[in-house]
């Protein structure tokens, strides 16, 4: 298993692919914004995803669905810092999904200790200048633009190629920044930037993404191209019903060895998880 440095030993030394539980502290996030908007039902559901057995838990206070628009650093910073405060002394890892460098460097002298940045270092510069500061894991995730205006640009020659350039090219930046390249781990940004049909390629060929030798997050939980694979009479299922086909889903990376699934139904992911290990495992 490839983890990333600067993971507490405890997760580093588990040969399983990582459970990372979703916690949208936003009124507006695509699959359950404004479930946990109140800072007293967020801590409470991230105890709870700890308990279902999750590695890492990614907080979020800025909406990245397809159309959204940004808030200021102060609104984002007020959503989260309470939530990493309260969760600092849990045993799970906290990771702050942010693509600011000021809410990071709040976040980790908080008590995070990982950085989720959906535009890769891409949105603020700064960002890669403050993660070479550290020694914590960095995601750097496949981004072409922010998700106002990321429908429009789903142009590829051929997707599996020119995602897995485009975030070898970001890696090559983030490195050139000070990033020490074992810290980071690449994530193919299922749904950003992407068709509903270009999502399948990517996990179909993730081998090609492997071969950058670094660890890999999945995050393809709940999302559209799920729910338009089990549409019916052309109205796509219902985000809440989309859970079997994320598991499916994190069987598929288990199976592959893939570093971390981000999910936001912890229980069923970590315990297909388990299946696939055993199984590993036994002569």
């Amino acid at each position: 298993m490839l983890h990333p440095s600067g993971l507490p030993k405890n997760l580093s030394s588990l040969d399983r692919t990582l459970v990372m539980g979703v916690l949208n502290v936003t009124p507006d996030s695509f699959s359950d914004g404004g479930r946990f908007f109140d800072s007293s039902v967020a801590i409470a559901h991230a105890k709870q995803m700890i308990s279902d057995g999750a590695d890492i838990i990614d907080i979020g206070g800025e909406s990245t669905r397809p159309g959204s628009e940004r808030i200021s650093i102060q609104e984002e910073m007020g959503r989260v810092l309470p939530i990493i405060s309260a969760l600092a002394e849990t045993e799970a890892v906290l990771s702050i999904d942010t693509m600011r460098p000021e809410v990071a460097q709040a976040a980790i002298a908080a008590g995070a200790g990982m950085i989720n940045d959906v535009s890769g270092g891409k949105a603020d510069p700064e960002m890669l200048s403050y993660v070479a500061t550290l020694d914590v894991p960095f995601i750097l995730m496949h981004w072409r633009g922010p998700s106002n205006i990321m429908n429009s640009l789903t142009d590829y020659k051929d997707v599996v190629v020119d995602v897995t350039k485009e975030i070898s090219e970001q890696v090559d930046v983030a490195v050139s920044a000070g990033v020490a390249r074992d810290r980071i781990v690449v994530d193919p940004g299922i749904g950003f930037a992407k068709t509903v049909d270009q999502n399948w390629p990517i996990l179909k060929h993730l081998d090609v993404l492997e071969d950058l030798g670094l660890p890999i997050l999945m995050g393809a939980s709940r999302k559209k191209f799920l729910g338009e694979l089990l549409s019916k009479n052309g109205e796509a299922r219902h985000m809440d019903d989309r859970e079997a086909a994320t598991t499916a889903i994190s069987v598929l990376m288990a199976q592959r060895k893939t570093w971390c699934v981000r999910v936001h139904d912890v229980r069923d992911s970590r315990d297909v998880i388990e299946v696939v290990s055993r199984m590993a495992n036994t002569p």
